[in-house]
């Protein structure tokens, strides 16, 4: 996993996957086992998937770049608690899967709750078995 700042401004976590790393035949494959892992978890629910790809190949100024094949989002949330409204800015959080010709582009937002950036940082890095 590596740390960034994306756009200057928000910290996300990426990892590049490369396709000869893991088991997962697909990008349905790597969903699958998000939404396993999510519905595994204590606290997280499972929301559903985004087809982000689907999305803005449909808008008639859509622009995707030429080497992404597919993107994907899978949504979850981890609030136990509600301790103010602001709360809700971050939640709930994304897992993006982006897959270009021989890799996965797998990035997330820095959770601000440890727990749940934990977790997503382990289910990610569990995606690399080979």
């Amino acid at each position: 996993m590596q740390a960034k700042q994306f756009n200057n401004e928000y910290p996300i976590y990426t990892m590049t996957l490369k396709k000869s790393e893991t088991s997962m035949p697909n990008i349905q494959a790597i969903m699958a086992h998000y939404e396993l892992k999510i519905k595994e978890h204590p606290v997280a629910t499972y929301i559903g998937i985004f087809d982000h790809y689907k999305h803005t190949s449909s808008l008639k100024d859509g622009v995707i770049a030429p080497h992404i094949l597919d993107a994907q989002e899978v949504l979850c949330c981890f609030g136990k608690d509600l301790a103010n409204p602001e709360v809700l800015a971050v939640r709930p959080r994304a897992i993006g899967i982006a897959e270009l010709q021989d890799e996965y582009v797998i990035s997330f937002l820095k959770a601000p709750n440890p727990v749940a950036h934990d977790a997503m940082v382990l289910w990610t890095q569990s995606l690399k078995d080979i």
